[in-house]
């Protein structure tokens, strides 16, 4: 197999990894990985506004209110206007968003990033360049995305 085609496998492998993962998430949590990921900051961050939310988890301030409002339909999450400044909303995650929290299995990213860390600094960057120069040569180096591994909608499990 030549080299090219081994790049492409292993590209392939990753987004298969990925897929499978979702599915599986999906399925034991109902869950989309961004759900999960929001509902890790909200109970990370205690109270937190959209704005707060958005900034720690890379995530558009509308992607953010989206996946919020699916959250809070679900009765997973409940937004609560702030005691000491009545212009601010803090989502707080609700009892059943406490339990099915507890109970989902960690995001694809969070083991990646786990085994990530553990690389001598030089690997991390030459992991990243190389990763970003393949992202420049599919031209995918302008699709803005939050840092979150998963397929198809942001929003609701398949």
């Amino acid at each position: 197999m030549e080299k090219h085609e081994e790049v492409l496998v292993s590209l392939r492998q990753i987004i298969r990894a990925i897929d499978l993962h979702s599915k599986k998430l999906s399925k034991e949590s109902g869950l989309t990985a961004p759900q999960l990921i929001l509902m890790r900051s909200i109970r990370e961050l205690g109270e937190v506004t959209i704005k707060q939310l958005s900034n720690h988890t890379n995530m558009s301030q509308a992607t953010a209110t989206i996946i919020l409002d699916r959250l809070q339909r679900n009765g997973l999450i409940e937004r609560k206007r702030s005691e000491t400044d009545k212009r601010k909303v803090h989502a707080v995650l609700t009892v059943e968003g406490r339990e099915r929290l507890a109970q989902a299995p960690l995001p694809l990213q969070q083991s990646f990033i786990n085994k990530f860390q553990q690389l001598d600094d030089w690997e991390q960057t030459l992991l990243l360049s190389s990763v970003q120069r393949l992202s420049a040569m599919m031209n995918a180096e302008d699709i803005d995305v939050a840092p979150v591994l998963e397929l198809g909608s942001i929003t609701k499990a398949d």
